[in-house]
C-alpha cells in the first residue's frame, strides 16, 4: 500500500492512536470508527423493538435486514436465511453442535482435527455423550491438513468432518476445497472455523464448497459479535435450538434474537472495505469501480501488504538457530497469513512476552485455547507459544519495532523461571 492508502487505513481505527504496536490481532482487532459509528447511531435512533407497524420500528427492521443481506452478499451467501448472527464464533459452533445432536447414532464418526482451537472441538467432544465417536485427522511436517491425511480417517460411519481454514497458531491456509471433496465423498458434512483466515482473505463459501462456515466479526474490525454461514438444505435439516418452526431460518438458531446494533454496525467493516479498495485501486491508475470489484481489489491489496510486513519478521527468525517457527517459516513459500508463532529454546514465552512488552510492543504467549497443537507438539511446559499476529493495519516500522525488542530480550540474560 502506498503512504496515502496507508494513512487512510490508519486514520480508520481511533486505537491506533497509541504509543503502542499492536500485535495480538487474532486475540481480537481495532475496531473501526465507521462500526462504533453505526452502532452508536442504532442505540441513539432506532432502539426500539423490531416487528411493530409503528414508522420506527419498520425502520429498525429494515436496518437490520439490511445489514443480513450485505453480509450475506459479503460471503458469497445464496441468501441472507443462510446468514446465523451470534455472540461468539464458539457460541455458534456449540449452537450448531446442539441443532445437530439428534442425528448421531452410536458408532458415527465425527472427524475433528489436532490443529483445532477448543471452539471446534470441544462441541463435537460432547456428542460422544450421545454415541458418536471422535476420530483426528493430524497436521503434518509443514503444519498443514491435507487430503492425503483426510482419506486415511474418514469410513462409511464418518458424518461431519469439523475442520479450521487457518490455525491461530500456525498460520497455514488449508487446502479447504480439497478437503471437502474428501469429506463429501466420504458422505460427511463440512464445518469449518474460519475466525483465523476471515481478517486476511476474502471469504467466499460458496467457493470454498464447504457446508458451515463461521468467523468472528471482533477479529475482522467490527464489532463483538459473529456469523455462521450454512448451506440452506442443510440449515433446514438442523433442529431448532429456540422456540421457531423448523423450517424458520436463520431464527431458529437464534434463541432471544439477534443484537440488533452490532448487526447493523458491522456493514461498517464494509463500507470500510469499499473504500480501501477504491483507494488502492486509484492508486494503481484503475477507473472507479463497483462494490462488490472494490472489496475484492481490497482483500488483494490486504494479502499483498501483509505478505509485505510479515516476511521480514519470518527472516528475521530464521536467523536464529535458537528459534522454532511453528509454522511455514516464510511468507513466500507457502500459503500462509502473518500469525506468526515460535518458541525459544530455553526459554519460556512467558518471559520473552514480558520483555518485549516493557518496548510497548503488544505480543502474546500462551495456547490461545488450541490447546489440542500445543499439547500435540509438546510446548505446555514452555508456556505455549509467541505469538506476533499481524493486520494491515501494522506498519514496515511497527515490525522493525517488535523485531528490535525481540532482538534485545533474546539477549537478556536467561532467569531462573526460564525452562532448561
Amino acid at each position: 500500500m502506498n503512504d496515502d492508502v496507508m494513512r487512510f487505513v490508519r486514520e480508520s481505527f481511533p486505537g491506533l492512536a497509541s504509543e503502542w504496536a499492536f500485535f495480538d490481532n487474532a486475540g481480537g482487532s481495532l475496531t473501526l470508527a465507521r462500526v462504533a459509528d453505526l452502532v452508536s447511531d442504532y442505540l441513539l435512533h432506532t432502539n426500539v423493538q423490531l416487528g411493530a407497524t409503528y414508522e420506527r420500528s419498520r425502520m429498525a427492521a429494515e436496518r437490520v435486514a439490511g445489514a443480513r443481506e450485505r453480509i450475506a452478499r459479503w460471503i458469497g451467501a445464496a441468501s441472507a436465511e443462510e446468514v446465523v448472527l451470534g455472540a461468539t464464533s464458539t457460541l455458534l459452533l456449540d449452537t450448531l453442535a446442539r441443532a445437530m445432536r439428534e442425528r448421531f447414532e452410536p458408532g458415527d464418526e465425527i472427524v475433528v482435527t489436532r490443529a483445532e482451537h477448543d471452539a471446534n472441538l470441544e462441541p463435537w467432544r460432547r456428542l460422544e455423550q450421545d454415541g458418536a465417536k471422535l476420530v483426528f485427522l493430524d497436521f503434518d511436517e509443514q503444519y498443514t491438513l491435507t487430503p492425503d491425511a483426510l482419506r486415511r480417517v474418514v469410513s462409511p460411519r464418518t458424518r461431519l468432518v469439523a475442520l479450521t481454514h487457518v490455525s491461530n497458531l500456525f498460520g497455514t491456509v488449508h487446502p479447504l476445497r480439497e478437503l471437502a471433496e474428501v469429506a463429501h465423498r466420504a458422505g460427511a458434512e463440512v464445518v469449518v472455523d474460519g475466525v483465523a483466515y476471515a481478517p486476511h482473505r476474502a471469504v467466499d463459501v460458496a467457493a470454498f464448497g464447504v457446508d458451515y462456515y463461521v468467523f468472528s466479526l471482533y477479529k475482522v474490525y467490527g464489532p463483538h459479535h459473529a456469523v455462521l454461514w450454512g448451506r440452506r438444505d442443510a440449515m433446514l435439516a438442523l433442529d431448532p435450538v429456540s422456540f421457531v418452526p423448523r423450517d424458520r431460518i436463520p431464527q431458529k438458531l437464534e434463541p432471544g434474537n439477534v443484537n440488533y446494533e452490532l448487526t447493523v454496525g458491522a456493514t461498517g467493516i464494509l463500507d470500510y472495505l469499499e473504500e480501501l479498495g477504491r483507494r488502492a485501486s486509484a492508486a494503481t491508475g484503475e477507473s472507479p469501480i463497483d462494490s462488490a470489484a472494490a472489496i475484492t481489489a481490497a482483500y488483494a491489496a490486504i494479502e499483498a501488504h501483509e505478505e509485505a510486513i510479515g516476511e521480514p519478521l519470518l527472516a528475521w527468525l530464521r536467523t536464529r538457530d535458537d528459534v522454532r517457527i511453528i509454522g511455514a517459516s516464510s511468507m513466500l513459500d507457502a500459503d500462509r497469513v502473518p500469525t506468526i508463532s515460535f518458541v525459544v529454546k530455553g526459554r519460556r514465552s512467558s518471559d520473552v512476552v514480558r520483555a518485549v512488552e516493557r518496548h510497548r510492543v503488544a505480543i502474546r504467549y500462551g495456547d490461545f485455547y488450541a490447546r489440542a497443537p500445543v499439547d500435540r507438539l509438546g510446548l505446555r511446559e514452555q508456556d505455549g507459544v509467541v505469538r506476533v499476529s499481524m493486520v494491515h493495519y501494522n506498519t514496515p516500522d511497527e515490525v522493525d519495532r517488535v523485531i528490535a525488542a525481540l532482538d534485545e530480550a533474546l539477549a537478556e540474560p536467561l532467569q531462573s523461571s526460564s525452562t532448561p
